[in-house]
């Protein structure tokens, strides 16, 4: 989103759409080659853990044109039954017709290269634009997307079963970033809790869904400079409307939510 267990996937960090780049489907490798867990969010706490995350508010349209005003209420984010809740309402705020939430662990928990995974029930219907995603560190300074964007799971209400990969960088962003897509067999990615993950190291990343590769990236394969050898942060948040999704139309229902189990990361065991 530019300024847009069984096998495991994860990623570690210092911490919308393009073209289609399949690749042969594998399984993920499980914890038990290679990994350990370096940090973890399980949202079993009463709040939200400020410790790790910062709380991110405003209605400007975060350079996507989106419709909704991110707020800090507990009717937009709270921690219930041991998950994280980002909920979208539909509802007249700060001359937004929308609110919802947006999180960030933005220099509080950054990392450089690993396995970033997180179990999700995201929402459905048009113009709801769910995303877990990867930014680099100062970006805000260097301006986007200088510092590189990875989009480890987006999804648009108008395409229910498919989840995007993509990465921004210099010359490759927004529309023309470097992405991928894994689309469900049968039924729609908010049926259900899927896991979400990507690997990030030196030489490649790969993006994961359930434990089955669908697309990678690496310096010789991207349209421009590689710029993801430094610190990122996590981005967790709920969107509507938007350049990509569009508009909610007379079907989307509201409130929408969007469910998130945990969060890991994880680095190469030495």
């Amino acid at each position: 989103m530019p300024a847009c267990l069984t096998s495991l996937s994860l990623l570690l960090l210092t911490a919308c759409g393009g073209s289609s780049n399949l690749v042969q489907t594998q399984v993920a490798p499980s914890l038990q080659h290679g990994w350990e867990l370096v940090w973890a969010d399980e949202f079993a706490a009463d709040k939200l853990d400020l410790q790790s995350w910062q709380i991110e508010t405003g209605g400007h349209g975060w350079g996507n044109h989106e419709l909704e005003n991110y707020t800090a209420r507990k009717e937009n984010l709270r921690l219930e039954n041991g998950m994280l809740v980002i909920e979208a309402r539909q509802e007249k705020f700060a001359g937004s017709d929308y609110t919802s939430a947006r999180i960030k662990t933005a220099g509080l928990r950054e990392f450089t290269y690993g396995r970033f995974e997180a179990r999700i029930k995201i929402p459905a219907g048009q113009g709801v634009w769910p995303a877990f995603w990867l930014l680099g560190t100062e970006a805000s300074v260097a301006g986007w997307p200088e510092r590189g964007e990875i989009d480890i799971m987006e999804n648009i209400g108008k395409e229910p079963a498919t989840s995007y990969a993509t990465l921004h960088g210099p010359g490759y962003y927004g529309a023309t970033g470097f992405g991928g897509s894994k689309k469900l067999v049968q039924g729609k990615l908010a049926d259900d809790f899927h896991i979400y993950s990507v690997e990030w190291d030196a030489t490649q990343i790969r993006w994961y869904l359930d434990g089955q590769l669908y697309h990678q990236a690496s310096p010789a394969t991207v349209p421009g400079k590689w710029v993801f050898d430094h610190g990122f942060f996590i981005v967790l948040n709920l969107a509507i409307g938007g350049d990509w999704p569009g508009a909610p139309d007379a079907n989307t229902i509201f409130p929408q939510q969007m469910l998130v189990d945990y969060v890991r990361v994880y680095k190469r065991k030495t």
